[in-house]
């Protein structure tokens, strides 16, 4: 339970806190059902510090616009919502980081802090281009892209996940996914307007988890 323990220490919760905000007690994770990696690397060099893998980002970001970007539902925040169960869902299946950006506890769930500066960049490099519309009567801010994604930044098991993220949740509103993000451990537990720690993933609840975890 080395992980949890850590979490615990780092972020000065008690076991009783953690309980308390979840509902359940947390659980050891299963680490049978991850492909083992071929390095020697020690489990407590984890890195869960927001990485901000810029190259990335802007192709898994180009690669989603491409993918669900035109659907009348996908706006500012609904993107902001899927990019972090890409990440935080990512982290909890394998350890690592994809995009690595970092996000903030905010009223509607969370926020990606430096998405504004990224997309501006993005735009002036005529990557994607950022369109107002209007859903259900209020404003919406769209990002359509100019060009395909360079699957070369990107690996196969990277783009499954991005799928299965896309495929879960990218026909959902914003309302749903603030929703289902206000139940997510993670965003729970941080503080307001502070960044939401990747460790606090493996407290989640069996209703965002996903990974498979043993019951002792």
């Amino acid at each position: 339970m080395r992980i949890k323990k850590q979490f615990i220490k780092k972020n000065s919760f008690s076991q009783e806190e953690i309980s308390k905000k979840s509902g359940i007690m947390p659980k050891k994770p299963h680490y049978d059902i991850i492909p083992k990696k071929d390095n020697k690397k020690e489990d407590n060099m984890r890195i869960s510090i927001p990485q901000n893998n810029i190259k990335k980002f802007k192709e898994a970001f180009i690669y989603i616009l491409n993918k669900v970007g035109a659907k009348v539902n996908v706006g500012q925040t609904v993107l902001y919502k899927i990019l972090y169960f890409i990440d935080f869902n990512y982290y909890e299946l394998y350890e690592e980081q994809l995009m690595g950006l970092k996000y903030i506890k905010n009223t509607y769930g969370p926020t990606p802090i430096d998405f504004a500066k990224l997309i501006k960049q993005m735009q002036k490099d005529g990557d994607c281009e950022e369109i107002r519309t209007k859903y259900f009567n209020c404003e919406q801010t769209k990002y359509l892209p100019k060009r395909t994604a360079i699957l070369a930044e990107i690996s196969a098991q990277e783009i499954k996940h991005i799928d299965e993220t896309l495929k879960r949740y990218s026909d959902k509103s914003a309302k749903e996914l603030s929703e289902i993000s206000h139940k997510d451990i993670p965003w729970l537990i941080a503080k307001n307007g502070k960044v939401i720690d990747y460790e606090s993933v493996f407290y989640r609840t069996e209703e965002t988890s996903m990974r498979i975890y043993e019951n002792k």
